[in-house]
């Protein structure tokens, strides 16, 4: 298992190179840059002048050379400055992150307390009405976009019945209470997506399942429904789910940019789209590449959890 983890650890190496490589072309594609954002629509500012700016935010060297001393830099920790406030970026993402994570977390949990029981009913009810209002919620929750589904909770929960806050952050530190408050309608805007998909894959997989022979044998030797089900067959259903999880993980974490927008909540993800919208570029290098490590580090917990809910999975 050692071994294993190491070899996946060896081979995010050149995952996360790519990543930042991709993110770094991408940006200096983008037309204009933190110098022009700066100036605005001044038109008075000579050429002289933002030739100066430039030389002072490092933009006037070669791009292959800017990558280079990034790279280098990010290899050591230093994500380098924010060209717009000049605060070190590592030190913003470090106070951000518990946001983001603490939002794709609940997410989750939102998730998957919706989609497991939902997914199983569906199953132990095929073609009956349950199952037909379980697809119905599928396809409701993957064909509203996130953002749409969470302006329609702020109106419902906060402007119309009052009971929860419409935008901001509290910290845990500052009141575990108001802080679940005030996360409650960002988690179900992201995890309600999330669940009409799990929902259906643990449908079809415990379907799948409970026609194999050892369900049947469970059956035969007396055992409960209910210990047929939880013990024996969803235990066996649950690999195809977790990959599902662990694969929409990253796309929570890429959801959660417009999330954090709707409900003003300081996470990376705004932090890393107002960085888009200044031509921050070491603002949304560090993001991206955050948030593509938090992804493969994800990646390789889902596959120890194969080894923890199927010991018959091994890794050499």
């Amino acid at each position: 298992m050692l071994g294993y983890v190491g070899r996946r650890c060896l081979l995010a190496v050149p995952t996360l190179f790519g990543v930042a490589l991709i993110v770094f072309a991408l940006m200096r594609a983008v037309p204009g840059d933190v110098v022009t954002n700066l100036v605005g629509l001044q038109g008075n500012v000579s050429q002289e002048r933002l030739a100066e700016l430039r030389r002072m935010f490092g933009l006037d060297l070669p791009v292959h050379v800017q990558f280079g001393q990034w790279a280098g830099a990010a290899v050591q920790g230093d994500l380098g400055r924010s060209l717009r406030t000049g605060r070190p970026v590592a030190r913003d993402l470090a106070m951000r992150f518990p946001v983001t994570l603490e939002l794709t977390l609940l997410g989750l949990v939102v998730a998957l307390a919706i989609a497991l029981p939902v997914g199983v009913l569906a199953a132990l009810n095929r073609g009956r009405w349950v199952d037909h209002l379980g697809s119905v919620f599928a396809l409701l929750g993957l064909s509203v976009p996130g953002f749409f589904l969470g302006i329609l909770l702020i109106l419902l929960f906060s402007l119309r019945l009052g009971w929860l806050p419409p935008a901001g952050y509290v910290p845990v530190s500052e009141g575990a209470w108001e802080n679940l408050r005030h996360m409650v309608l960002p988690a179900l805007s992201l995890g309600l997506i999330l669940a009409a998909a799990t929902a259906r894959i643990v449908r079809s997989t415990l379907l799948e399942v409970l026609g194999l022979d050892f369900v049947r044998t469970a059956r035969a030797k007396g055992l409960s429904e209910r210990t047929v089900v939880l013990r024996h067959a969803l235990r066996n259903a649950l690999i195809p789910v977790v990959t599902v999880v662990g694969l929409q993980f990253g796309q929570l974490l890429g959801g959660a940019v417009i999330i954090e927008q709707v409900f003003s909540l300081p996470g990376v993800g705004r932090f890393a789209l107002e960085g888009i919208n200044l031509r921050d570029y070491p603002v949304v290098q560090g993001a991206v590449l955050l948030i593509a490590s938090a992804f493969v580090v994800v990646n390789l917990v889902v596959d120890v959890l194969y080894a923890l809910i199927d010991p018959r999975v091994r890794y050499d």
